[in-house]
């Protein structure tokens, strides 16, 4: 059925790559103080774990920050970039196995006047929710999300039965990672071609 939210097994898939273009075209919630907002997602970026030089839990290193991500896959990995943005991040894997996935990108459906008035615009642009820190504070995503379960009801992703061609869908080296050597030049950004809602890289 339609607008179903994606199950806890969904997440548990091993391969972060995979599961990051499996993620474009389905559509992430917010429910924020009764105001629901969503997205489709044209945009992501896949962190492999401990052997991810680009991740935040390569090596195997464990922090107060990095705790979820060694959670079982489903809930939501949010940390402060800069200082200044939050940045959402999807759990996936296994207990232990600290893969995630960052949503770069929406397309926005639902809450669009919601999104604006969050991001203080006042007129339309592609420049609402084309980079993660956008997003976030469009959807009202913020550190009290971090460790919520994707299957709750305050923030979920849903498969709303949007097909995405796999030759619609191109990769190319993340972004903002040239600290972790040749790990930076891992084709682990997904994007949906020609998607007007995709980041400036």
């Amino acid at each position: 059925m339609p607008n179903q939210k994606l199950s806890q097994s969904f997440y548990y898939n091993k391969n972060v790559t995979t599961l990051s273009k499996n993620l474009l075209g389905k559509v992430v919630v917010t429910n924020l103080a009764k105001q629901i907002t969503s997205g489709i997602i044209v945009e992501t970026e896949a962190y492999a774990g401990i052997t991810d030089k680009a991740s935040h839990a390569y090596n195997n290193k464990i922090t107060t920050r990095t705790k979820p991500m060694y959670m079982n896959g489903g809930i939501c990995y949010i940390y402060l970039c800069y200082g200044v943005h939050c940045l959402f991040n999807v759990v996936t894997n296994l207990k232990d196995v600290p893969h995630a996935i960052l949503i770069r990108a929406i397309e926005p459906l639902d809450g669009i006047k919601i999104m604006y008035k969050r991001r203080n615009i006042q007129k339309e642009t592609y420049n609402l929710t084309n980079g993660p820190g956008k997003l976030s504070i469009a959807l009202g995503i913020n550190k009290e999300l971090n460790s919520v379960s994707l299957l709750s009801n305050k923030i979920w992703i849903q498969d709303s039965r949007i097909k995405i061609n796999k030759k619609n869908i191109l990769s190319s080296q993340r972004i903002g990672v040239d600290y972790a050597g040749e790990d930076a030049n891992l084709p682990y950004r997904f994007y949906i071609k020609n998607n007007k809602w995709v980041s400036k890289s």
